[in-house]
Order: structure tokens, then sequence, then C-alpha cells
């Protein structure tokens, strides 16, 4: 059996949590049957049963506006994807930018479509701020390859649920796979002096956020819940790659006013590597994780992975990942404006969550405790090697179908 793994962000390019599913997912894949991964980029290798091929942006250069530029440069791609000639059995889109891609790839080759489902475009409509009408295309796009998937496969049960709503797929056709960590590369490592380069004093204690500059992942909530939080610890935010020009803006006008109350506040502006990354999970004192749209949040997983308890918001997956009171607090979320300070409810949200990071600051003990409980669950559930079963599981019934 050989897959294609038709994706947009692969190793040395990856700015989220898709782009590091697809990367351990290949790997682990490749350990029992060809795997073929085509991505945006320009990298390329071989090594054993993992093929990477770079599909880089086609000429002519595009002139259109710059909102278009993404959604019809991923459909430039997807066709150079099956231009290139296809020998897979199927083929396995990861995320709406490759859809377009997996409905060529089964029409003209008559293989079966696979599609992850990492997040879906109807929950997302803050992404017109980004792509404008490329936006309705890419509703149209994803609308249409999922329901015409020979599988689709959510990576929590509240996806499940969402695809359900939202979309008409047969029950028959719809499982759950969860994201995974790859337990040996994530645990505890204590790294005082890479945290230095960062700008981070490895003395004192510090609450973390790791993530893209986006209205998904609810920063500018959290930036807002520092003024409640209490003195004494310092706040880092690594967080870079902003959708538009308007939320960097944005950012850095609810930075500027923070710092005017504290002036502990670390921003690493830049996406960091990985060893950079678990070297800031392995110190913090708790993670938080403010997404107002969250289909699995796999960042709780790799903090949890590193022994750091979690405050993040009540929603979507995360509520698979995070146990409330074991492993860390979930911070109810009410439907927030697209404009999140036209009402009072982002400051209820901002104090709720100042509140469950100023609990776990003061109670070191209970911080521990809910850090040790969340090791053992990404132990117990979410190793790599359980999710590249099931998936080559799902793989094997389409064929034999």
């Amino acid at each position: 059996m050989k897959a294609l793994l038709l994706t947009n962000e692969y190793p040395p390019h990856i700015y989220g949590g898709a782009g590091v599913h697809v990367d351990y997912l290949s790997r682990e894949l490749a350990r029992f049957m060809e795997v073929e991964v085509r991505c945006f980029g320009e990298q390329t290798s071989h090594a054993g049963n993992l093929e990477v091929r770079g599909f880089a942006p086609g000429l002519p250069e595009m002139t259109c506006v710059n909102s278009l530029q993404s959604p019809l440069g991923a459909s430039r791609r997807c066709v150079d994807f099956n231009g290139a000639g296809i020998t897979a059995d199927l083929v396995h889109c990861h995320t709406w930018y490759t859809h377009l891609g997996g409905i060529l790839a089964k029409l003209n080759y008559g293989i079966p479509l696979v599609i992850t489902v990492h997040s879906l475009e109807p929950l997302r409509p803050w992404k017109r701020e980004q792509l404008g009408g490329g936006y309705d295309f890419s509703l149209w796009v994803e609308k249409t390859a999922l329901e015409m998937a020979d599988a689709v496969i959510a990576v929590s049960e509240e996806t499940r649920g969402d695809l359900r709503s939202l979309f008409n797929i047969p029950e028959e056709r719809m499982t759950v796979i969860h994201n995974g960590i790859d337990l040996g590369e994530y645990k505890a490592t204590k790294n005082p002096e890479l945290l230095k380069t960062l700008g981070v004093d490895p003395s004192l204690p510090y609450v973390l956020f790791v993530g893209r500059i986006t209205r998904q992942k609810g920063i500018i909530h959290l930036v807002h819940a520092i003024r409640h939080m209490n003195p004494g610890f310092q706040i880092v935010l690594c967080a870079g790659a902003p959708d538009t020009a308007e939320i960097a803006m944005e950012m850095q006008e609810a930075i500027g006013a923070a710092r005017g109350i504290r002036e502990d506040i670390v921003w690493i502006e830049k996406m960091v590597t990985r060893p950079e990354a678990i070297a800031l999970y392995s110190g913090a004192g708790v993670f938080v994780c403010p997404s107002i749209y969250e289909p699995f949040g796999i960042i709780n997983l790799e903090a949890m992975a590193c022994g750091t308890p979690v405050v993040a918001s009540a929603v979507g997956g995360i509520k698979e990942v995070v146990v409330d009171g074991e492993t860390g607090f979930l911070v109810p979320l009410k439907q927030l404006s697209e404009s999140p300070f036209e009402s009072t409810e982002p400051e209820i949200f901002a104090k709720d969550l100042a509140a469950k990071v100023n609990l776990l600051m003061a109670d070191r003990e209970l911080a521990s405790k809910m850090g040790e409980a969340g090791r053992r669950r990404a132990e117990e559930l979410f190793s790599w090697d359980a999710i590249a079963r099931k998936t080559e599981r799902l793989y094997s019934k389409l064929l034999q179908n």
C-alpha cells in the first residue's frame, strides 16, 4: 500500500498544528508502508519508505490582489500535484489548501480520497479579513471535498459534531482519530541557557503562550487578561506570524497597553523551533491556551507532555485533551463577537483566565500535581504509534471496498 499525503505545511516550513500532525504521521506511517508527501515549498527528500516533494509557486508570477494570492496559489499547486503523476493507492489531504488536489486525484486517478479535518472554514469567519473573496472559495472547495470524500477523519468528537451540523456527510464515512505527541521528544527538558537567549529570565517563574497571532488563537484576550494577573511572575508570549496587518497592529497596541501596567512581559515575535518550544514548555509554571476555536489544540498536549499544567478555554477538542481540575483548568467561553471588544463578555473571559492562572501560580504543589497528571494522560492516550495504526487500518478498509 502507498499513501499520498497532500499538505500546505511540512518541515522546515511549519506554522500550525496541521503541519506538526503531517510531520509525525508521515514518519510513523512510513515505518510500515510507502508514504509520499507533496507540500507547498521546495524541500525534497527520500529516506526509506518516506518520500517528500515540495512544489514551489508556479509561473507566471501572480499579480492579483494580495488576499487572493494564497487561495489561488494553493489551487495552482494542487493542479501541479496532479500534473506530476500519481502512483499512490489513495490520497490523504490536510487543510482546505490541498482539498482541490484531493478532488482532482480522486476524479482523475480513480483513487479513494481521505481528509483529516484540522479546522473548518465556516467556523473561522475572521478569515475573510485575510482572504477577502478567497474565503468564499475556501468555503466551497472544503464543502465539495468533504462531501465527496471516501473517509473523513475528525481530530476530536467535537469536530465530528461540527461536521454533522455543517455538511452532508454519511455517518459511516466519518471517524475520530485524535492528534498525537512524540513522548520521547516532548518531555520535561530544562534548558535555562536557551531560555536566556529568548529573553526569558529562568530564575523567575513565568506564564506561557505559544501560537500564531490570529483571531482563532485568542491571543488578544490573553493580553487583556494580563491586567488581572498577580505580580511576581513573567508573562511570556511566544507569538508570531500575524494573519493580517490589522491584527498585527492590534497586538502591538494591546502589548503596549499591558506594558504600561507591568514590565515583566516578554514577547518573542517569531515562530520558535521545536527545541525552543520544549524548553519554554518545560520551564513554564502554567501554559495558557485562550483559543476561541480549536478542533483539537495540539499545543495543550505538547505542554502536558512536558509536565506543565494548562489553563485553556473550554472549546472544541480542547475539552478532550485537558481534564478540568486534573491536568489544568478549562475556562468557559461564551460566543465572542468577531470584533472581540464590542461587548463585556471578552472582559469576563479575560478575568476568568487570569483567576485560574493566579491560582496555579500561587499554589505550586497543585500545579506540580496537575503537570504530572497531564504527562500521564499524554502517555496513555496520545502516542503517534497508536494514531498511525488507526490510520493504516482506515486505509486498508477503504482499499478492500
